[in-house]
């Protein structure tokens, strides 16, 4: 069954091949000079630490830099896509979050973590899928996908992205969010039903997701494909901040019959990739 949101397939002999990223936009010429490159790094640096992002007034008062040079470096970064500048504010963009992406694969996180994952597909067989959360575009991105060796299975991309409040792995990853951020989603979110599962409804999605954290997993059934389930777990970085969510997902008639199985086995080894990158404690809950 193949609907725009993912795909229920049934295996023909060939494995889905890995999607190359196409149609990057090409930035506008970036200033130049001694001081550009600091000033540039200290943008990202001072957004990154803010999660509404900053006015211009506020960057330059961050930076003692002049708007008017400021202006100079946020142009071409938000015509490429790695900001983003709405309501006056500038907040890190979806190619920023590709290029944090890269850099945590390049410290070993990315082959950590599919090491878990093949293990994990061993002893579950079911499509298993790392997944990142794009505070900017509300939506959660599947980084890394191993495909279901069964011959009916849920199939989908690497790269594909999910609504937040419609995917397992993304109500996971809203959940863990702080408090502020989180409601602030909440009260703007225009929820679409994708699904006649989906939930519509912002008390009741506000109650999953306060479920959610008091379990320390996430169950979606059909609600952004029909037919399709999923089971997500956090993941925890060194310093306790969340990093990504492990995600099982699968036929919803098999779920029906195996699901106990999924959830433990998802918390088991989302805790494990927590422990291999670095994370000392145990199951976190979030505020």
């Amino acid at each position: 069954m193949q609907t725009e949101m993912g795909t229920l397939q049934q295996r023909s002999g060939e494995r889905a091949s890995w999607g190359s990223r196409k149609g990057r936009k090409t930035a506008e010429p970036v200033a130049s000079g001694p001081r550009s490159l600091p000033r540039m790094l200290g943008i990202f640096d001072a957004i990154a630490r803010s999660p509404d992002g900053l006015s211009l007034a506020e960057l330059a008062s961050q930076l003692e830099c002049p708007k008017s040079s400021l202006l100079m470096l946020l142009r071409p970064l938000v015509s490429a896509g790695y900001l983003t500048h709405s309501n006056n504010r500038y907040a890190l963009g979806n190619e920023s979050f590709v290029l944090a992406s890269n850099i945590m694969s390049a410290r070993k996180f990315a082959p950590l973590v599919r090491g878990v994952m093949i293990e994990l597909q061993s002893r579950c067989p079911e499509t298993i899928i790392l997944a990142v959360m794009d505070r900017a575009a509300h939506t959660v991105m599947y980084t890394d996908v191993l495909e279901s060796p069964q011959l009916i299975r849920y199939s989908v991309p690497p790269g594909t992205t999910r609504l937040l409040y419609a995917s397992s792995a993304g109500q996971l990853l809203l959940a863990f969010q702080e408090e502020k951020w989180r409601e602030q989603f909440l009260r703007n979110v225009r929820i679409k039903s994708l699904t006649r599962q989906t939930i519509t409804n912002v008390d009741e999605l506000r109650r999953r997701l306060a479920s959610i954290r008091r379990d320390g997993f996430s169950v979606s059934i059909s609600e952004a494909v029909d037919g399709a389930t999923g089971v997500s777990a956090p993941i925890f970085g060194s310093d306790g901040t969340l990093l990504a969510a492990l995600l099982i997902a699968g036929p919803t008639d098999r779920y029906a019959r195996e699901g106990k199985s999924w959830s433990d086995l998802v918390k088991e080894f989302a805790s494990r990739a927590s422990r291999a990158v670095g994370y000392p404690g145990g199951p976190r809950h979030g505020a």
